[in-house]
């Protein structure tokens, strides 16, 4: 959660990130932090976000992205603790993994209103206030799996596709106001929700061969995109998408063979 090795300061501003107290969310909150930025972290109360916050130097508020209301009180308490709010990490998600046939409504309702509709208000709440400081970055975590149809996945592929419809309407709206809006599409990321994944080496063997840079990603390597494209380095991108995904979604079969290289230490390497 160090520095990035190119320098961007927040320093002066105030960052807020969404499901900040695990994962990505944490990642992005802990770089931001570590580059001058007043930094909040809102997620669920069972995930003790002021407990976490504090870890690396942020600040922590109960939020459920779901209802407008808590989400609305917690805006207003960081802009009037802080002043403005210049970057906001949208970040908050769930899923649920079933097959299309084993989907219930329940399921599908419960990842669209939390990765989707959850995210449509987060970004229209912050926008009203950014809109009227004619400044701002938003940045959306979609994923990889906005553009492909993985198995298993029939609600969350559908709400991480949505969110793309999401920032480019919303960077068409809001850039008369200075506010952009980009997303980062993350692919497999060493995180809570993927563990099981990478704790399975013969599936970690296959999946990562697929991968030009031979290996899943860590947080932290999420994290230097979402800092890059939310600050002013990044001052003419608005409404792009920034895959972070080792060059996966530029292949249609990976190059790893045990012919020329060997699977250790959770990475494909050349022998």
């Amino acid at each position: 959660m160090g520095k990035l090795p190119m320098t961007i300061e927040f320093s002066g501003k105030t960052a807020l990130v969404t499901g900040g107290a695990n994962g990505i969310g944490l990642a992005c909150a802990g770089l931001l932090a570590a580059s001058g930025a007043h930094t909040w972290i809102l997620d669920l109360e069972s995930e003790a976000p002021s407990e976490v916050a504090a870890q690396v130097g942020a600040c922590g508020l109960a939020v459920d992205v779901t209802d407008g209301g808590s989400l609305s009180r917690a805006l207003d308490t960081v802009v009037e603790a802080a002043g403005s709010l210049d970057v906001v990490v949208v970040n908050a998600g769930t899923v649920m993994p079933a097959k299309l046939l084993a989907t219930t409504d329940e399921a599908w309702s419960r990842t669209l209103h939390v990765n989707l509709t959850g995210a449509f208000r987060t970004v229209r709440a912050v926008a009203e206030r950014m809109s009227g400081y004619r400044r701002g970055s938003i940045v959306v975590t979609a994923s990889t799996n906005s553009f492909d149809g993985e198995g298993d996945l029939t609600a969350y592929n559908v709400s991480k596709a949505g969110l793309l419809g999401l920032v480019r309407t919303a960077a068409n709206e809001l850039g008369p106001y200075a506010v952009r809006v980009n997303a980062v599409c993350p692919g497999l990321i060493r995180t809570r929700l993927t563990a099981g994944h990478f704790g399975d080496r013969n599936f970690l063997k296959e999946y990562v061969r697929h991968i030009p840079l031979g290996r899943g990603g860590e947080p932290h390597e999420v994290a230097a995109a979402v800092a890059f494209l939310a600050s002013d380095a990044a001052s003419f991108i608005t409404g792009t998408t920034l895959v972070v995904d080792g060059g996966q979604m530029a292949t249609k079969f990976g190059p790893w063979r045990e012919a020329n290289a060997s699977f250790e230490n959770d990475r494909w390497s050349l022998c």
